[in-house]
């Protein structure tokens, strides 16, 4: 018994480690540093300033639209970063490094997705910070703002999975990036992140409707509006856990392949 439980703890610790050399990694890294902090704050100036007057008449009217918009954005771009840091470290090297230390097996592919969390954290709050600087004031207390970060990290981290196994899979770094942008470009222009579904023709309509980030944008501009769960905030916490459920196994699997 004491056994397993020495074990459990070294596996915790192995994985507390790789998480903090992980996101040393990100902050040392000006790309992946840049879609963590500057990415999100470059983009809500940007679109802010020049949508705001367009779409909305001002930027302090368009800010409650662009801000959840940004917000999901963020969590894309900000989760991608783990295909990336995997399929970087593999061509590097450095996954065949870690075969020959005495830590546990799990413990590089466990400490990337719980790095991840800390990389989405940072993301959400520079995101919501530079809406607050632009003039945006939400409706509800803090702690729905607290809320709407922990749903947007939940989300991210589950998308996290998914860019696991295509850096598991992926033949190198680039192909990971480039699959990562497309993505990030399609799910957010794609939806009603940054102007109303509306106005769009019919077919991308029908496209934006579909869209699981428009869902999860409803979700967190509901929450924003009214202070309360609504039906689109559980279909989105649903939907995480069903992603969480079906790439978790095929991310460990295609690791344990590899490794």
């Amino acid at each position: 018994m004491m056994e397993i439980k020495k074990n459990h703890t070294n596996t915790f610790q192995n994985i507390i480690t790789m998480a903090y050399r992980n996101l040393l990694k990100t902050l040392h890294n000006p790309d992946q540093f840049m879609d963590v902090l500057i990415q999100p704050i470059m983009f809500m100036i940007l679109f802010g300033y020049l949508f705001g007057g367009a779409i909305a008449g001002g930027v302090h009217a368009y800010l409650p639209i662009i801000v959840p918009g940004i917000l999901a954005q963020t969590i894309l771009s900000a989760a991608s970063g783990s295909g990336t840091q995997i399929r970087e470290d593999m061509e590097t090297g450095i996954y065949d490094r870690f075969k020959s230390l005495p830590i546990s097996h799990i413990a590089p592919l466990a400490g990337q997705l719980l790095a991840d969390i800390s990389r989405l954290f940072i993301a959400c709050v520079a995101s919501l910070i530079t809406g607050y600087f632009m003039g945006w004031r939400p409706n509800v207390s803090f702690s729905w703002i607290v809320v709407i970060v922990l749903i947007a990290i939940f989300i991210g981290w589950a998308i996290s999975w998914i860019y696991a196994l295509v850096g598991l899979l992926a033949k190198s770094a680039t192909m990971v990036e480039s699959i990562s942008l497309m993505t990030m470009l399609l799910l957010s222009f794609l939806s009603n992140a940054f102007i109303p579904i509306k106005t769009l023709p019919k077919v991308l309509q029908a496209i934006a409707n579909l869209n699981p980030m428009t869902y999860v944008i409803t979700a967190i501009r509901q929450i924003l509006a009214h202070g309360t769960f609504s039906n689109t905030t559980w279909i989105v916490l649903l939907a995480g856990v069903a992603i969480v459920l079906i790439f978790a196994p095929l991310t460990v699997w295609a690791y344990n392949k590899q490794n």
